[in-house]
């Protein structure tokens, strides 16, 4: 497989719910800073701060209840798989259901952005931005 290349659905949804999420949050850390990037002049340490106030897991788990009645079906069971994922980790500084709320919107987003749905990923994302809530 080479970088970039699409997923089939189907070979997606066989992945790990917890590796899905590996990759969506790569997916919406780059969104986020990119956004910020591109819309302020701010220096990177700042801007490292408003990024880290975006994707946190209580930031991330507000966003998933906004939008969760707006996922395909596909997307809530993947959402649902990871929610319910047997975990290694905890969150830092948020609570064990922020943390799995988190992780499963991570997964939707890296399932989408590995069968090539960018735009699917954008159209999530975009109420985690200011001015877009």
């Amino acid at each position: 497989m080479s970088f970039f290349e699409k997923m089939t659905a189907e070979k997606a949804k066989m992945l790990s719910p917890l590796v899905l999420a590996f990759v969506g949050d790569a997916v919406m850390t780059l969104y986020v800073k990119e956004y910020l990037a591109k819309s302020s002049d701010a220096k990177a340490g700042k801007l490292h701060i408003a990024a880290s106030k975006i994707v946190c897991s209580e930031a991330q788990a507000d966003l998933l209840d906004k939008i969760y009645e707006t996922l395909t079906e596909t997307e809530k069971g993947i959402f649902l798989r990871c929610r319910n994922a047997k975990y290694n980790s905890v969150s830092k500084n948020g609570t064990i259901a922020d943390y799995k709320k988190a992780s499963g919107l991570e997964a939707v987003l890296g399932y989408n952005y590995l069968i090539g749905d960018i735009t699917r990923c954008g159209d999530l994302l975009k109420f985690a931005l200011p001015n877009n809530n």
